[in-house]
């Protein structure tokens, strides 16, 4: 996967090119502060005679797969994400704030 990285407007946008993919084909997940892009296609083509024998059959299989660090306070609902022409667009926040965790009481009797 070919992918540039630019800072902007304290954001880094990742393009990723995915040539021969659809928007179907590809799955983002964040875990751990990891963003992971895989893409996976495949197809099959067949040419036959005018009797119906085959004369030719292939089929093709693709995947890729690529992890990125994003930071462990990043939050699936701070990634934008967009794919257009066989590029993949994402914009992940530079500095994600840390989600405090409010304080659990335990209620004592």
């Amino acid at each position: 996967m070919r992918t540039d990285i630019i800072e902007k407007d304290g954001n880094y946008l990742l393009e990723i090119e995915l040539p021969g993919f659809k928007k179907e084909d590809i799955r983002a997940e964040l875990k751990d502060g990891y963003l992971t892009i895989s893409a996976e296609s495949s197809s099959s083509k067949e040419n036959k005679d005018e009797q119906g024998t085959v004369i030719r059959k292939e089929r093709y299989t693709s995947s890729c797969k690529r992890t990125f660090f994003v930071g462990e306070h990043t939050r699936q609902e701070d990634i934008k994400a967009g794919f257009e022409d066989g590029i993949l667009k994402l914009q992940v926040p530079k500095d994600a704030p840390k989600v405090e965790d409010t304080p659990k009481y335990i209620e004592i009797l």
